[in-house]
């Protein structure tokens, strides 16, 4: 039977919320028989200043990066092994109670993006800009669907495409070595519509 994975995200996020916590992504994984659920969380915006206001004040028994500051806490999430046990037992029973993965076996798991982590939402983009990124577009921009770069802050981050179509993003490609394909672009900047990019993610930097 076919798993309504939007329905799922939906009341992961309802839960999240009562703990505090987003819900960055929710996927099946494995095959039919041994599927996993896996669901991908962070300290909501009102957590992660708490997070920080912690760190400003020097709070003991926080994560080492993030005090010496090779982290921030927006790359970090700030979610614990607590918020994430938490979080499974009350989604467990939710998903028992409404069904909504019925006559199947799977495993729930919960854990953080990672440092590598998925960007999809306009606001997910404008709240990394700075940060670098990897990109794979649907449509290739000067013969070129994958790029890597860092996201530009400003209005150059939120700015409208000239069809006014939509949101875009703009990649500094000088802020990283570039593949050969993308050196003969010739370009140093490259704007991307959100509608066009099937993948992106955050490149660690550590």
């Amino acid at each position: 039977m076919a798993v309504k994975l939007d329905e799922i995200r939906s009341a992961a996020a309802r839960v999240a919320a009562s703990h505090g916590l987003d819900v960055v992504d929710a996927e099946f994984i494995g095959p039919a028989k041994e599927r996993t659920l896996r669901v991908y969380l962070e300290k909501n915006a009102e957590g992660r200043a708490q997070l920080k206001a912690a760190i400003e004040a020097g709070v003991e028994g926080l994560p080492e990066r993030l005090v010496e500051g090779t982290l921030s806490v927006e790359q970090l999430s700030g979610i614990t092994h607590e918020d994430c046990s938490a979080f499974s037992r009350d989604f467990g029973v939710l998903l028992d109670v409404e069904d909504l993965i019925p006559g199947a076996e799977y495993t729930l798991e919960a854990s953080s993006p990672g440092l590598d982590r998925k960007l999809s939402k306009p606001e997910e983009f404008q709240r990394f800009s700075g940060s670098l990124v990897k990109i794979q577009t649907f449509e290739p921009i000067r013969n070129n669907r994958h790029w890597q770069g860092r996201l530009l802050a400003g209005k150059e981050a939120g700015a409208r495409s000239q069809s006014g179509s939509g949101a875009t993003i703009t990649l500094d490609l000088n802020a990283v070595k570039q593949n050969s394909k993308t050196k003969k672009t010739g370009v140093s900047t490259v704007e991307i519509a959100l509608g066009n990019i099937e993948k992106a993610q955050l490149v660690p930097e550590i």
